[in-house]
């Protein structure tokens, strides 16, 4: 049994039991209320103790390397305020806090995300009549011509050097600065209609935003793009079009066939771990708001959605640092949301989740207890296959999520484009918490499950970026996704977009069955190929491994055994914690190489890996 500190305003401690049952199941609500509202209040204390000597698990909390940090605090200690004000408490302190605050953060940089927080706070303060008193007027004046969408956004309404999700953030900011009486709707208009304007030219048929402009890059924020553009219309009193509420509805589709008893989100592409969990949560809660889900779909959505919050209470947060955690027992995350923004990870984090239960709320969902049964309805209800087209040209984009045996994998076939194609997160693989994971920022030195050739010459190879002709075929259980490559890309300077060689074409076919993927790669050379070296890494969370010749079994772990043909030398080895195999939910046990030296290439080589699991 855990003891509960409760740290919100005396009215609303008497509604938070002192002892929490492990394993039961609390309604959504009931976590927010016993877990994450007191997280707030030992933040709002420490920044009035500590102001901008704020340390956070021993990290400097204003150390200038978060750009949206001052609007992060303002959020989170408008939440602070707004529930002191709810549960009739006296609201001079939390007031005093907020102006503190706000006067000691007046100076410090705050962009594009950092301003809509900030915006969206003072715009809820607003509501609530608190906003004049939860600010000084040099303060208030100071903010009214900082927080402004035009220091991101061109004359001409083009984006600064930013990817193309942010125009919904622009357009945010300026309908918050209309609703604050700050400026007319000029802006906004203008913003939205960039913002359809660029979601339809680059999400083509089948409605995804690239998150470049064309190179392939399909990830989380692409399908997270259309319930946050939803929000962004919720926040600011706007119905969202039938256009979007419709892409809304094949975002809730994947985030669907995703659904685990374990509460996990998505396992591919940048800025996942936590924030793979909660972009789950924003589609299904905002799908949910908007009717956009069946009767039945809430039920269990919901469900899954106090799955993935309850794993962040668990898993995500850190008792002992009082602190969410991405960064220590083994686990690594993008620099982007390095442990440097600590403070602001918290409080965007706590946003999303508290944001959540209040749309569930809305929906109807107020204390509702949720559906033990979810995980076996969504073996029955999601289909054991799913195939969803990103796009369709000269190269084919999609997310193959397959189900079995408790895991769901998620097959990316993408291109990373410039910045990611040679980090691991973007491979074609089947990712799973547990089985397949990718390592954060990893570049090409480690390509994760996938053969790579060093030429006579020094190039190095690796099938990842081409894709074309992706396939798909049905037996029973058993299903089939093929692609081919017209050319491997160049493992090299992951800034700038892959580089395409034509030396060596790449033909591929995924098996998907119960307990065991295999996936079978044959090589083609346009013309004799000398080679140096190809290397075949797995970094397994599994351990305790043993090798025979080509097959390796392990003692323990969700992966029972690998086995490679193509390849006469295998080894293995445990990992002790090494930076370059942590996966964003912890540390790669065991890592497996399979190798060839000096290879006269003269005909196709077919390489082939089988990978059983439990």
């Amino acid at each position: 049994m855990r003891l509960i500190q409760c740290l919100l305003p005396v009215a609303l401690c008497a509604l938070v039991p002192a002892v929490a049952a492990p394993g039961a199941a609390q309604p959504m609500h009931e976590l927010v209320v016993r877990e994450l509202m007191p997280q707030i209040g030992v933040f709002a204390n420490k920044l009035r103790t500590e102001k901008a000597q704020t340390r956070i698990a021993g990290q400097p909390a204003f150390n200038g390397k978060d750009k949206f940090l001052p609007g992060k605090v303002a959020l989170g200690l408008s939440y602070h305020l707004l529930d002191a004000q709810r549960a009739g408490s006296d609201t001079a302190p939390a007031l005093q806090d907020f102006r503190a605050a706000a006067d000691m953060m007046v100076g410090m940089e705050n962009h594009t995300w950092g301003i809509y927080y900030y915006l969206l706070s003072l715009y809820h303060l607003k509501e609530a009549g608190l906003l004049e008193r939860a600010l000084s007027p040099a303060t208030l004046a100071s903010l009214q011509r900082t927080l402004d969408w035009r220091t991101f956004v061109t004359p001409d309404f083009k984006l600064v050097s930013l990817p193309t999700n942010y125009y919904g953030v622009a357009f945010g900011v300026a309908r918050l600065r209309m609703l604050l009486g700050w400026e007319d709707e000029n802006g906004s208009r203008k913003l939205l209609d960039k913002l359809t304007q660029h979601y339809d030219a680059h999400s083509g048929k089948y409605g995804w935003s690239d998150e470049t402009d064309g190179e392939g890059r399909f990830d989380r924020y692409s399908i997270l793009l259309a319930a946050e553009v939803c929000e962004r219309f919720i926040d600011t009193g706007l119905t969202p079009t039938a256009a979007m509420k419709a892409r809304l509805r094949q975002a809730a589709d994947v985030a669907m066939s995703l659904g685990s008893a374990q509460g996990d989100g998505f396992t591919f592409g940048r800025s996942i771990g936590a924030y793979g969990d909660t972009g789950v949560l924003e589609i299904l809660s905002i799908a949910a708001y908007l009717d956009v889900l069946t009767p039945e779909e809430k039920e269990y959505a919901y469900a899954y959605s106090t799955a993935i919050m309850a794993r962040y209470t668990r898993f995500w947060y850190d008792g002992a640092m009082q602190s969410v955690d991405m960064w220590n027992k083994g686990r690594r995350t993008d620099a982007y949301r390095g442990i440097h923004r600590i403070l602001g990870e918290n409080f965007s984090l706590l946003h999303q989740l508290i944001k959540t239960d209040a749309l569930w709320r809305k929906a109807g969902f107020d204390g509702t207890v949720p559906k033990g049964d979810f995980p076996s309805w969504f073996d029955r209800n999601e289909p054991r296959f799913r195939l969803t087209w990103f796009a369709r040209g000269e190269y084919d984009r999609a997310l193959a999520v397959y189900r079995a045996r408790n895991h769901v994998f998620s097959l990316l076939l993408v291109n990373g484009g410039a910045g990611q194609h040679a980090n691991s997160p973007y491979f074609p693989l089947p990712f799973a918490n547990g089985v397949v994971a990718g390592v954060a920022d990893s570049g090409p030195r480690h390509a994760q499950l996938l053969p790579k050739f060093t030429l006579a010459d020094g190039t190095e190879l690796v099938g990842t970026s081409f894709i074309k002709d992706i396939r798909n075929e049905e037996q029973g259980s058993t299903v089939r996704v093929s692609y081919r490559q017209d050319a491997l890309a160049r493992a090299s300077d992951n800034s700038k977009a892959p580089v395409p060689d034509a030396r060596l074409t790449l033909a591929t076919t995924y098996t998907l069955e119960e307990g065991a993927i295999t996936r079978t790669d044959t090589y083609t050379p346009q013309g004799p190929l000398d080679i140096k070296r190809i290397d075949l890494e797995f970094a397994s969370f599994s351990a305790q491994a043993t090798v025979d010749g080509t097959r390796v079994v392990f003692g323990s772990g969700d992966v029972t055994g690998f086995e490679v043909t193509g390849l006469p030398n295998c080894s293995a080895r445990a990992l002790e914690n090494e930076a370059a195999f942590r996966a964003p939910t912890g540390p790669m046990q065991t890592l497996v190489t399979c190798s060839a030296t000096d290879v006269h290439l003269a005909q196709p080589l077919t390489i082939r890996w089988r990978m059983q699991y439990r």
